[in-house]
């Protein structure tokens, strides 16, 4: 029997630290190869159920099952792109009227900025000549990084397919090569450990396609009551951006915006087209964000923003879309690993989300009820006062 070493914590310190920076380090170096081997990784886990289905109840070889899966899969991704590029191309002939509205309220802006700053027109146009000269260079630096991107984006459209039918099709393999890599004692542990991060990974990219239909039919629906002419494409624009958090709604509000002048210069319809997208941020955020999609992972706020501002550094959207169920795969692991365990309380979120009233479920983020089971905190929130301390004395001597 070879026991366990066990160091100091200012020895742990330095390893873990270290293990953590090279983790980080080679992440950022191998992105490129890594992200599309997760995504596909979550897309596999999502599609795990339709190719059991065919499997198993309609009787499917395992092969045939994969490819209708990943055949299906890709008709809805094709179909929905192709939605919206028509769509935009009908936009993009309608430039013209959307230049000549910008124009409009370019020149409502320029009389603003001389009847309170004084300065002309000219004046204007010469500052605006001379930020748009000294960016010039940084233009041309941004399309090349641009193209080189894309290249790599299609690059990567072309492998996530085929490493999703490849996760697929050795499922089975994969989760004997885990197995081989621990004890027998160790093994019911990982057979736990996989069907949670199934089961949670499943949930979260469920509670994400019903939130992303529920943000598309009402942003489809307020645009629709306000007028906007491409009402049902700006929605559905709106909920597939809306799945970068934070950032993607942003770039949707200003395309909405700039559809919304292929319709009327009129400056009303663009603040309804503002309020409708807040209106619905407000309901995404505090009921459907909260009651969908956070309770099926159970991940706090502090983390998952700290994980999106991680993944976002380290590979951009892809790398903020794929920080949540990263955070969720690891929170599921420390759960269940005795000296992580911590680890995995930090990360997660114990607070009641919902309370009644009047027959009504609205949001509820009270610490106190969260309480009752630590051992630490008591009734009074005066976890370390005097008199609490005598009596944990008291209460240890007898």
């Amino acid at each position: 029997m070879n026991p366990t070493l066990k160091l100091p914590f200012y020895i742990k310190l330095p390893f873990t630290l270290i293990s953590l920076i090279a983790i980080f380090s080679i992440v950022y170096i191998g992105k490129d190869i890594i992200i599309p081997i997760l995504l596909s990784l979550l897309f596999a886990i999502l599609l795990r159920p339709v190719s059991h289905f065919l499997k198993s109840k309609l009787r499917f070889p395992h092969v045939i099952s994969v490819i209708f899966s990943i055949t299906l899969f890709l008709f809805v991704v094709i179909g929905i792109l192709t939605f919206i590029s028509w769509q935009i191309s009908s936009i993009a002939n309608d430039w013209e009227m959307i230049k000549n509205n910008l124009s409009i309220h370019f020149d409502t802006i320029q009389e603003m900025v001389r009847d309170n700053f004084n300065l002309s027109k000219r004046e204007q146009k010469k500052l605006i000549a001379n930020a748009a000269q000294s960016s010039i260079e940084t233009g041309k630096t941004f399309i090349g990084s641009t193209l080189l991107s894309f290249t790599d984006t299609l690059l990567n459209l072309t492998l996530i397919p085929i490493y999703t039918f490849l996760f697929l099709l050795y499922r089975t393999h994969f989760i004997k090569f885990l197995s081989k890599l621990f004890k027998p004692q160790y093994r019911e542990n990982l057979k736990t450990i996989l069907f949670q991060v199934k089961v949670s990974i499943q949930s979260y990219i469920i509670g994400l396609i019903i939130q992303m239909v529920a943000v598309t039919t009402l942003t489809s629906i307020g645009f629709m009551i306000i007028g906007v002419k491409y009402a049902i494409v700006l929605g559905i624009i709106t909920g597939l951006l809306n799945l970068i958090p934070y950032i993607g709604i942003l770039f949707a509000g200003l395309l909405s915006i700039i559809a919304t002048l292929t319709g009327s210069p009129d400056l009303s319809l663009i603040l309804g087209v503002i309020i409708v997208i807040a209106i619905v941020q407000i309901i995404d955020n505090n009921l459907l964000v909260t009651l969908i999609v956070s309770s099926k992972v159970k991940i706090n706020a502090l983390a998952s923003i700290v994980g999106i501002i991680i993944g976002g550094a380290i590979a951009g959207f892809a790398g903020m879309f794929l920080a949540i169920p990263i955070l969720a795969i690891l929170k599921v692991i420390f759960d269940r690993i005795e000296s992580l365990e911590p680890w995995g309380y930090l990360m997660g979120d114990d607070l009641p989300k919902t309370y009644t009233w009047h027959n009504i479920q609205l949001p509820l983020f009270d610490p106190e009820k969260a309480t009752n089971n630590n051992p630490i905190i008591n009734e009074g929130n005066q976890p370390f006062s005097e008199e609490n301390i005598e009596k944990s004395k008291e209460n240890r001597k007898e």
